[in-house]
């Protein structure tokens, strides 16, 4: 089977996965984008508080993704809770610090002539400061996002949902018909994998070795050594002292 053929015979399981992985990351972004661009109007007219801000969403950035998850499994259990915990860690970063860039490179003449009409803080930083400031929280936004999509492969690991539980699936059945398709459809199939099964066991041969289950074909008698038999000399050295 072709991957063309994997794709056409199981699309509509790859569509469900697909708005599931869109769905996540969606959902995940709305949160990001809220809480980013909320630290960042809080931080960005103190230089000490942006940096904190900048530095510590940089520190969790450099967690690498497993360990993350692997953090947030024991607390937080396997499934959604974790995945969007991460999603939101890691997508903060780019909007908190494009956030902070865009607000501090607003006109300080505009902001002067709405607090001279008598604007609050509040109005001067929802009707002038953050719609001048938009296209540069966009992007960071939307750095955001590209970044979110390929993670939430990764929460596979903690059972999330999305493509990346078909990403797993390939890379645990390596030698399957469909182990390639699996990775580039990015679905989840357990019934492609085919059953493990044992080698064939010579006639007479034990079924337990020491206790534990014999996998694989022991060696004849002939070629096993007993505990207590003299091992063989060792051959004479060639360098002289």
């Amino acid at each position: 089977m072709n991957f063309w053929d994997y794709v056409s015979s199981r699309q509509q399981q790859l569509l469900s996965d697909t708005y599931q992985h869109a769905s996540a990351v969606f959902q995940c972004m709305l949160i990001a984008v809220v809480l980013g661009v909320g630290l960042a109007a809080l931080t960005y007219r103190n230089e000490r508080a942006g940096r904190i801000a900048t530095l510590t969403t940089g520190t969790i950035l450099t967690i690498p993704s497993y360990a993350l998850l692997g953090l947030l499994i024991p607390v937080l259990g396997l499934g959604v809770p974790p995945t969007v915990t991460a999603l939101v860690l890691y997508a903060l970063l780019p909007i908190v610090r494009n956030s902070i860039v865009g607000l501090r490179g607003v006109d300080p003449a505009l902001v002067d002539a709405a607090r001279g009409i008598g604007m609050t803080g509040l109005a001067r930083l929802v009707r002038v400061e953050l719609p001048i400031a938009w296209p540069t929280i966009l992007t960071g936004i939307r750095v955001s996002t590209q970044m979110s999509m390929g993670i939430l492969a990764i929460a596979a690991y903690a059972s999330g949902p999305g493509l990346g539980n078909e990403i797993f699936s390939g890379i645990a059945s390596l030698g399957s018909a469909n182990a390639l398709n699996e990775v580039l459809a990015g679905r989840w199939h357990r019934g492609a994998r085919p059953p493990l099964r044992r080698r064939p066991r010579a006639a007479g041969a034990p079924d337990r070795i020491g206790g534990y289950p014999c996998l694989t074909p022991p060696p004849p008698p002939s070629v096993r050594r007993s505990p207590t038999a003299p091992r063989s000399p060792a051959p004479p050295s060639n360098w002289s002292t």
